[in-house]
């Protein structure tokens, strides 16, 4: 059965802020790939029904894999839904849904991912601790507020 993925998170700056962060191509390459890995953004048309693609490159290893899905949901500064699967004939089959809700609280920005349809051969563990690095990269991206 696939994995379902949930995680939570504060942090200290706008819900606005963040959210532009899921959507823009240059940002998304800064954030979402774990340590370790690097990014490159193949297209991404931030509307529903939009298509987004994507790579992720092993920077020891040199190996990497393509993924892509399409925009369901979009409403600015509180919430997005999109669907993945990767590309490639040695790539796990099948649809991963991701659901990231933001709400501001008095401290910043509360986000809430769910991700759903996760396959089998990717270990829950690591999907996990994926998603703390890639966190806390969104984190470092989104916490300075630089006013120049």
């Amino acid at each position: 059965m696939p994995n379902t993925i949930k995680l939570h998170r504060v942090i200290a700056t706008s819900p606005e802020k963040v959210y532009r962060a899921f959507l823009e191509a240059d940002a998304i390459a800064s954030w979402l790939p774990p340590y370790g890995y690097v990014c490159t953004v193949h297209e991404l048309d931030a509307k529903e029904g939009g298509k987004h693609r994507m790579s992720f490159r092993n920077f020891t290893t040199g190996h990497s894999h393509s993924f892509g899905g399409i925009y369901h949901e979009l409403v600015p500064g509180e919430r997005l839904v999109y669907t993945t699967s990767f590309e490639g004939p040695h790539m796990p089959a099948g649809k991963m849904r991701a659901s990231i809700t933001l709400k501001a609280v008095s401290c910043g920005t509360e986000i809430n991912i769910v991700q759903e349809g996760v396959p089998d051969v990717i270990p829950a563990e690591a999907c996990y601790l994926g998603w703390q690095d890639s966190l806390d990269k969104l984190t470092h991206l989104v916490l300075p507020e630089i006013n120049q």
